[in-house]
């Protein structure tokens, strides 16, 4: 492990992080859901959330493209680390420690089972009222109950498909009874042959006034998955040919602009498998602060 050198002049990232809301700044929760016990690809338990937490000190807070310091302008207030994350009442407990919480919400997976945990929780019984995009190679309708199943289960528990978008899915990684059953869903699914070329904040944008002409809110699924493999060897499901490193940055940062966005989850990494230079992980990391900058640019705008 290489250790940072202290620079006074040189904020890094992980200072951003507070236990509670203090001052002006505006403020950003974030909450670990480390699930992995239903996952249909084997992986193991280390802890993403952890991982990402940790790769922030290798990045600053200065903002080279708005010339500010994310520091002076939003604070990310940590509520940890949900425990037994695949237990029961997690939908529950998880409610309970995102009661009064600031929002936007960041939430940490875990592989896909906390997007259906994480929606529950913070939809409450308005689940009807909120709207769902997914960035994923994956439509997660399987049967049963898994990571590859939160999206059908959201269905099942009141979301309605017409407040459903889903983004960049692969070939050769769905099967085609799942597709028919997104299809009756009514919610709009758009492949990864149809991003290419395209502006990914022009893409955010069309679906957020897609999911929520209404101005309901929103929460958005970043799958790190749907990244090209050479960008995220920690997703165990990523395949050759997915969307760019500077895709998912751009993703995050157009989805932190949009305010009817009221949470975002990255999932699916497992530490365990990244390579050596930690690059998934380092990448999940500044997707995290390309949404804290996005939330910045709301906030001043």
């Amino acid at each position: 492990m290489v250790v940072m050198a202290l620079d006074a002049q040189w904020q890094p990232a992980s200072s951003l992080f507070t236990s509670h809301e203090l001052g002006e700044r505006r403020a950003i929760s974030v909450v670990g859901v480390p699930t992995f016990a239903t996952s249909l690809t084997p992986r193991s338990d280390r802890s993403a959330p952890r991982a990402i937490r940790a790769a922030l000190d290798r990045f600053s807070t200065y903002m080279y493209s708005l010339d500010a310091d994310l520091a002076d302008l939003v604070q990310l207030v940590d509520l940890g680390d949900l425990e037994d994350p695949d237990g029961a009442d997690i939908i529950g407990r998880l409610s309970t420690v995102l009661a009064g919480a600031p929002t936007p919400l960041i939430v940490l997976g875990g592989d896909n089972a906390a997007t259906h945990h994480a929606l529950r929780a913070v939809s409450g019984d308005r689940l009807d009222q909120w709207a769902l995009i997914t960035f994923d190679a994956h439509l997660d309708v399987r049967d049963g109950v898994s990571n590859g199943s939160p999206v059908r289960q959201l269905v099942d528990a009141g979301l309605d498909g017409a407040n459903l978008t889903q983004i960049g899915l692969a070939d050769f990684s769905n099967s085609g009874p799942y597709a028919a059953r997104v299809a009756n869903y009514g919610s709009t699914v758009v492949p990864r042959a149809a991003l290419r070329g395209r502006s990914m904040s022009a893409v955010v944008t069309e679906a957020c006034d897609r999911v929520s002409p209404d101005g309901r809110p929103i929460y958005v699924d970043l799958d790190m998955d749907v990244a090209d493999r050479s960008v995220v060897p920690g997703c165990p499901a990523a395949a050759p040919g997915g969307l760019s490193a500077d895709d998912l940055r751009e993703i995050s940062r157009a989805c932190g602009r949009d305010h009817r966005v009221a949470a975002i989850d990255f999932t699916e990494i497992d530490p365990a498998r990244d390579d050596a230079d930690e690059r998934t992980v380092r990448l999940a990391a500044l997707c995290l602060l390309e949404f804290a900058a996005g939330v910045a640019e709301r906030t001043n705008s």
